[in-house]
């Protein structure tokens, strides 16, 4: 398969950044999104609602169905789904997109924030894919996509900031779990992860400001490396956990210059990169940062 055309994504934060930019690639083949976020009015500091995403999801060319969904509530997610669902025939794909981070210590975090960060992340996606599942039995080359870092256990990852670290690898473990349990019913769980800071609303306003936005790639290298992976053979390609540009360099890609957000500044590296990644792409300069 080639192309999303005709296909249904349930899509988890899809008002702004990379859920967007997912959603609009999958539009661009004709594909139906069901915009799931909370954002349903202006944010005083982020853009976007659910009907901005989707009347840019309809401009670039696919059918979108704005859906208020926080992946907390249960019979909310349970009811999004089933009118999305009902609206397109189906639901193709699952993307596990909603995330929290608040990158603090042990001390200085509070139980309200560690709440939040584990009942979005490994909580909201372990519901969101529950809940998915039976309707991707009954669909042709099904998938689910975390995005979630490689499961990678130094304790540089975990000393810092071990109450979002646990979090977000509670998406990964997902995905491990998952792939194991449904490879039977020929349902993808993948992980996709970003090599180099993405230029979203969450790095500008939590981890560094235009600084950091400027030594970022745009989230269409996400969204494009989401492409690829989706159109894949679910029972052949299951179970991996991925690097934006390696999953685009595996498929021909040889020019990132056009992600970058400023080509002048050398790009920083996101956390949970494992150390045997493979290395980055020819010309493309990148230095620790977090």
């Amino acid at each position: 398969m080639s192309d999303l055309k005709g296909k249904t994504l349930f899509i988890t934060g899809a008002s702004r950044g990379i859920g967007l930019a997912i959603a609009k690639r999958a539009a661009a083949d004709g594909a139906n999104i069901a915009v799931a976020a909370k954002t349903a009015d202006p944010h005083p500091k982020l853009e976007g609602t659910i009907f901005t995403a989707a009347d840019e999801i309809e401009k670039a060319g696919g059918q979108a169905l704005p859906l208020v969904v926080d992946v907390r509530d249960e019979e909310r997610v349970a009811a999004a789904m089933a009118d999305a669902a009902e609206k397109f025939g189906g639901i193709d794909i699952l993307v596990n997109n909603a995330s929290a981070i608040q990158l603090t210590g042990t001390l200085e975090t509070e139980m309200k924030r560690y709440d939040l960060m584990h009942s979005i992340n490994t909580r909201g996606t372990f519901l969101c894919s529950k809940i998915a599942i039976p309707y991707l039995k009954n669909a042709a080359n099904p998938h689910v996509l975390n995005l979630a870092p490689p499961l990678d256990m130094r304790p540089r990852w975990f000393g810092p900031h071990v109450a979002y670290t646990m979090a977000k690898f509670g998406m990964s473990m997902c995905v491990l779990g998952m792939a194991a349990e449904f490879g039977r019913d020929g349902i993808a769980f993948n992980a996709l992860w970003p090599r180099t800071a993405i230029a979203t609303a969450a790095v500008k306003n939590l981890l560094g400001g235009d600084a950091i936005v400027q030594r970022s790639r745009k989230p269409e290298i996400m969204a494009d490396a989401a492409h690829v992976m989706l159109t894949r053979p679910a029972r052949e390609f299951s179970g991996n956990f991925c690097i934006d540009d390696v999953v685009l360099r595996e498929a021909g890609v040889t020019d990132f210059s056009g992600y970058r957000v400023d080509p002048t500044q050398p790009l920083v590296a996101d956390f949970f990169l494992p150390e045997d990644i493979a290395p980055p792409p020819d010309g493309e300069e990148i230095i620790d940062g977090f």
